[in-house]
């Protein structure tokens, strides 16, 4: 039984990592966005993505592919590492 509760922390804390990151980058993509005056729907139509798929991104809610973080960065004239740091 200890192995399985410690494989669950394990597990539970890697999500909590990862939720982190997303955290992270949802903030970031928000920030800039609005430095720059677009909303969500003309920063969507920018980087060929929906405007609800913006909107999940910068509550944390989705784990970004590489291609659209690239999207994103190219529509909001930035690094991509910008968006992770």
């Amino acid at each position: 039984m200890t192995v399985e509760l410690s494989t669950a922390f394990s597990y539970s804390n890697k999500c909590m990592t990862h939720s982190k990151v997303r955290k992270t980058f949802g903030d970031n993509m928000r920030s800039i966005r609005k430095d720059k005056g677009l909303s969500q729907e003309v920063l969507g139509d920018k980087a060929g993505l929906h405007r609800t798929y913006i909107g999940s991104i910068e509550r944390g809610e989705q784990n970004v592919s590489l291609d659209n973080i690239n999207k994103i960065a190219k529509a909001l004239k930035v690094k991509p590492s910008v968006l992770l740091n």
